[in-house]
């Protein structure tokens, strides 16, 4: 296949034969899966499942995040032509990653919500393959955290967010987007000992454990300590990454739930998910892409960028082993 095919192929998502390998069909047309893989619920051969969880209904300030994932599939559209920059591999050749769509989920039946995500990842896994996400809010990683913990035991959790999340939250059966890490470290599914959060720039009295690399720390000894310290933290340990698109400095991703200044730029964000590379990840998911805040979609293309490189570091974990 060559840049020429643009002029024949249309609908990739739906129409192409083989499953793995770059597309070159026009940015600007066609069904929007991610990165032009082919929809399917049929995880036969799968190594990696993307889906979509559009649920935004946990947040403390502005809702739009259930458009997040559709925002990101679209922006993505700018991504399969090439192996993706400074991996020195192509992951779409050597995976078979495929876009398992969205989860399904009765809106009105909000405390339905979790079980029905955790069930839905949890196929995924039974069926042999890795998972990355795009939300929705960051309430979302809870529910698939419980899957991969099934499957995995205490996991290693790597962080990227203006907001520490395990703000104090007694009642299990709150449903909100800053609590859920504090629920993972207390129902034992998260090993703080071994997790790590990186660009945290909001106070919090209780970090539960969790290794903490702030903004500041970032930006004055630079993303190559960071990311030696976050590696050292985590070990081989099974890791799952999440990426709160507000980990990034509103000038870099204004569409947002809850933005605060001081931020990681786009290219630290970037420098620290490659140099990531030999971490064990088992999966991962972006989260808090809330497109109508941002008329210029940087955003949604932030968002699509960040997932390409969890989809390269799933890979790249898979070709040391």
């Amino acid at each position: 296949m060559a840049l020429e095919d643009a002029k024949t192929e249309v609908d990739t998502a739906f129409t192409r034969k083989d499953r793995r390998g770059l597309a070159f069909e026009n940015a600007f047309g066609g069904a929007t899966s991610f990165l032009r893989r082919t929809y399917t619920k049929d995880l036969s051969g799968v190594d990696l499942a993307v889906t979509g969880v559009p649920f935004d209904q946990a947040v403390t300030h502005r809702t739009g995040t259930r458009f997040g994932p559709r925002a990101i599939r679209e922006a993505s559209t700018l991504q399969p032509y090439d192996p993706p920059y400074g991996w020195g591999y192509s992951p779409l050749d050597e995976m078979t990653v495929v876009d398992y769509g969205d989860l399904a989920f009765d809106y009105a039946k909000v405390a339905d919500f979790p079980d029905a995500l955790t069930a839905h990842i949890r196929g995924i896994l039974a069926a042999g393959a890795g998972s990355i996400a795009l939300g929705g809010d960051h309430y979302i990683s809870f529910p698939i955290l419980k899957a991969y913990a099934e499957k995995f035991g205490p996991l290693s959790l790597i962080h990227f967010d203006a907001h520490s999340d395990t703000w104090v939250d007694d009642d299990f059966s709150r449903i909100d987007h800053g609590t859920m890490f504090y629920k993972a470290v207390k129902s034992g599914i998260v090993d703080p000992s071994r997790s790590v959060q990186i660009g945290i720039r909001t106070h919090n009295d209780d970090f539960m454990g969790v290794h903490v690399i702030d903004a500041r720390e970032v930006h004055e000894k630079g993303t190559a300590a960071a990311v030696a310290k976050a590696k050292e933290i985590v070990g081989d340990h099974a890791a799952y990454l999440t990426f709160d698109i507000d980990a990034l400095d509103p000038a870099f991703a204004p569409g947002t739930g809850t933005p605060v200044w001081g931020g990681l730029t786009t290219w630290q964000a970037a420098a620290m998910l490659r140099d990531l590379a030999g971490i064990n990840m088992v999966g991962g998911d972006v989260v808090e892409v809330s497109p109508a805040y941002d008329t210029t979609g940087a955003t949604a293309i932030a968002g699509a960028h960040v997932a390409m490189e969890l989809v390269c570091l799933y890979g790249w974990t898979r070709r040391k082993l």
